[in-house]
């Protein structure tokens, strides 16, 4: 007897995008929470408004950092997203994926402002922003491998991969060498300075490459 195929279920990607929207928007406000926390403490003890910026200096300078980087993360998921036609089970999964990787920062930040600095704060949070940008790199490969949800043209999708792979190298690179050198806790994380020239490299490489 013949096996019947089921067909893939296939929906529009507006819902997922406005959930997706959303969850980015809780995850930007959560990372705020503790700076909130950190005013009434000291309103209570009749601080200045001086001695809260010298106080939570690193905190201010980790609440900056992850709200950049989140933002940026949803920049770029943004833009892929404006030509995903159709949603299947498995691009809805690694959207899934990609926003618990998300949720995760408002503690990953949390832990690494707020804790005694040791070995597993980089571990915690370098490797959150490498598993955000692995999801995002599987999204991208998985609509590679199925054009009929996508209008990405070659060029398009191959320079997104490309992007996406050095990107997740670069946060790969720099949890290593904060792992070697924990004393330096999340400043290997300049190294993500490199990520655009490195870009423009590879796609004219990519060029003369299409052009020999």
């Amino acid at each position: 007897m013949a096996q019947v195929t089921r067909p893939r279920e296939l929906s529009s990607p507006e819902r997922l995008q406005a959930f997706t929207d959303a969850v980015v928007a809780i995850a930007l406000t959560l990372l705020i929470l503790p700076l909130m926390e950190s005013v009434g403490d000291l309103a209570d003890e009749e601080g200045t408004t001086a001695a809260w910026f010298e106080h939570e200096r690193y905190l201010l300078l980790g609440f900056a950092l992850s709200f950049l980087l989140i933002a940026v993360f949803w920049v770029h998921h943004h833009r892929l997203f404006r030509s995903v036609r159709r949603i299947d089970s498995g691009l809805l999964w690694w959207t899934v994926a990609w926003m618990f990787t998300i949720v995760c920062m408002p503690v990953a930040t949390a832990l690494s402002t707020q804790m005694r600095a040791d070995w597993a704060q980089p571990l915690v949070y370098i490797g959150t922003l490498l598993a955000t940008s692995l999801t995002l790199l599987g999204a991208r490969l998985y609509l590679r491998h199925h054009p009929d949800l996508h209008t990405l043209d070659d060029v398009e999708a191959a320079s997104g991969l490309r992007a996406g792979a050095i990107v997740s190298a670069l946060f790969l690179v720099a949890l290593v060498v904060a792992l070697i050198a924990p004393d330096l806790g999340n400043l290997p994380l300049v190294l993500m300075v490199l990520s655009e020239p490195l870009q423009r490299l590879s796609n004219r490489s990519a060029r003369k490459v299409k052009a020999a």
